[in-house]
């Protein structure tokens, strides 16, 4: 049988450009979202050591930034993966799912189309 590759296996030159738009986003928005957390860090850093706010608070106060950043991470990836949902829907791309269905009714069907050539059939 032939084997199958993931995405990540073809060579750069047969990628598609909206693969390489895609990555690009999302490797900007893990960019921006990690020197957002830099630059976070480095505030309540100075803000605890000028005394601004005591260590205990400046401690709460970044979990709840990153508690709150997690949750707004949550949401634009659920909202990134309903619009390329959107997106293959309209491009009428099938879902691997649907491929899987085709490949066992042709598995099927290439099962029948030999028996029926078998001698004595």
């Amino acid at each position: 049988m032939s084997e199958k590759k993931a995405v990540s296996e073809k060579p750069i030159e047969e990628r598609s450009p909206m693969f390489d738009i895609a990555r690009k986003v999302l490797l900007a928005g893990v960019g921006a979202a990690a020197l957002a957390q830099d630059e976070t860090e480095a505030f309540v850093k100075k803000l605890v050591e000028r005394g601004g706010v005591a260590e205990q608070d400046g401690k709460k106060l970044m979990r709840e930034m990153l508690e709150k950043r997690k949750r707004g991470a949550q949401r634009a990836e659920a909202e990134v993966d309903k619009r390329f949902e959107d997106l293959l829907a309209r491009l009428n791309v099938p879902r691997k799912t649907d491929i899987d269905a085709l490949s066992a009714k042709i598995a099927a069907l290439s099962k029948k189309v030999d028996e029926l050539k078998k001698p004595g059939a």
